[in-house]
């Protein structure tokens, strides 16, 4: 029998925060932005990304721009801290069980997000999660371009996004199941056979009432 896939969103479900904003915070407090200027920017976008009106590839963009003045290695340092002061203190409490359950099962696990794959790949390494779907930033020649290379990983998207991956990696949808905090993430919650709120905003948790979705806290 072929396994199954364990989907998982990151932000504010497998962490207890958001990555992507977290990132902006990060740069403001390090000093490696205008701190009045990106702050706000940064925020308002957030903002729009909680009320489901973000314009992704815009954010994304902006939130990329910074990475041009920068080398891979000197990226790559940048991230290390990043992941000590931010995101590993970000981890929910009942993350890790979660994913050992899922592991234990023989489940494939699969992060899949709207954040970019520069923030995310190594915080799916960190939590040994090997599969990861993210909006793709462009790299010429060791450096980021501050573009994406392809479409983002939002929304609908992300239906677009598992399906070109399940075709690569010879996987299905069948059975599948998808944890998420998010209304922005309802297209592949309808979409699995198995969908769970995480932690939901309002709107996800009005709508797995409706449909009896379980619903539960990793915090």
């Amino acid at each position: 029998m072929p396994s199954r896939l364990a989907l998982f969103d990151l932000d504010n479900t497998l962490l207890a925060g958001d990555s992507d904003h977290g990132w902006g915070e990060f740069m403001v407090q390090q000093g490696l932005v205008d701190a009045a200027d990106y702050g706000a920017k940064n925020d308002v976008f957030y903002a729009d990304y909680l009320a489901g009106s973000l314009d992704m590839v815009a954010y994304a963009e902006f939130a990329l721009a910074q990475l041009t003045q920068y080398s891979a290695q000197e990226l790559n340092d940048i991230h290390k801290q990043f992941m000590q002061t931010t995101v590993i203190p970000m981890i929910a409490p009942k993350t890790q069980a979660l994913l050992q359950k899922h592991r234990e099962a023989g489940d494939v696990l699969v992060i899949i997000t709207a954040t970019n794959d520069f923030i995310t790949g190594p915080i799916a390494a960190h939590l040994e999660i090997p599969h990861l779907i993210a909006t793709p930033t462009e790299c010429i020649d060791g450096r980021y371009t501050g573009k994406l290379s392809g479409s983002p990983c939002f929304k609908a998207g992300k239906i677009d996004k598992l399906k070109a991956w399940m075709s690569q990696q010879g996987y299905t949808i069948e059975g599948a199941c998808f944890y998420s905090d998010s209304h922005n993430d309802l297209p592949l919650l309808e979409l699995v056979d198995e969908p769970i709120a995480v932690d939901p905003d309002a709107q996800l948790e009005a709508r797995a009432l409706v449909k009896g979705w379980p619903v539960l806290s990793l915090r």
